[in-house]
């Protein structure tokens, strides 16, 4: 698996402690067949604690998957969230 940095975002956590947080897409190989095509997934690290998640294989569209990327960090999706929001995505 790779990843390719989108961004990164300070958001304030329920407590107001502002938090810093990396956004990433994955990409990962998938054999269908004969053929390899690249999968692309989405992800994003707390800076401080290192909190991560990250949904693997979530479409093979490049163009998908950047608009995914930026639709969850508009939203400022944090690691616990994340899994929900691309559910509701798909």
């Amino acid at each position: 698996m790779r990843e390719l940095f989108l961004g990164t975002l300070t958001l304030a956590d329920e407590a107001g402690e502002r938090r810093g947080y990396d956004y990433y897409i994955t990409i990962d190989e998938m054999e269908v067949g004969s053929c390899v095509w690249e999968s692309y997934g989405i992800g994003v690290k707390q800076k401080e604690g290192g909190e991560r998640a990250a949904v693997r294989n979530v479409t093979c569209s490049a163009r998908r998957i950047h608009e995914l990327g930026r639709l969850v960090m508009e939203g400022g999706v944090t690691p616990v969230t994340l899994r929900d929001v691309v559910e509701d995505w798909l």
